[in-house]
């Protein structure tokens, strides 16, 4: 652990240290989240989809832009999802024309058994921090999320180089 003091030289080596944590992190929850999608037989864009879900009910156009798949594409996910019984697809009631993509029990019961232990081990890292520290974390995510978001706004939008 690091000690911060005032001086300069700890501040810089606060701020390698937490680059490289960040990395780590990141390296962490996708070398997990794939052994998961090996473990259930399910490609990146699935994951996707599965995770998206996780705050509730999505339209297929709303799946679609968050994965960046085309329409079609979507309509073809959603199918092996639900062929397997891990969505349903309904028609929303207030738009014939939308569909509604919703998790199933399933899916809620495989998210609890990959991802449950993680949440409540996490929940006692949570626990050992006050509240200044949590809001000093929350900042410090969002802002990191907001970086990365804009980040990828301008790739996509920049053409793609020729190999």
């Amino acid at each position: 652990m690091i000690e911060i003091n005032s001086s300069s030289e700890s501040r810089l080596d606060v701020k390698a240290a937490l680059r490289h944590a960040v990395m780590r992190w990141q390296d962490a929850t996708q070398a997990y989240d794939e052994a998961v999608g090996a473990q259930l037989g399910l490609i990146p864009a699935e994951r996707h989809c599965l995770g998206l879900l996780y705050g509730g009910p999505q339209s297929a156009g709303a799946v679609a832009t968050a994965t960046g798949l085309t329409p079609a594409a979507v309509t073809a996910l959603i199918d092996r999802l639900e062929a397997r019984g891990l969505v349903t697809r309904t028609r929303s009631l207030e738009d014939r024309r939308k569909v509604v993509i919703e998790a199933t029990e399933l899916t809620r019961e495989l998210s609890a058994r990959y991802y449950g232990a993680i949440a409540q081990e996490g929940e006692k890292v949570l626990e050992s921090f006050d509240d200044v520290e949590l809001a000093t974390v929350l900042r410090f995510i969002n802002a990191a999320l907001d970086l990365q978001d804009a980040q990828l706004r301008k790739l996509k939008a920049e053409p793609a180089s020729p190999d």
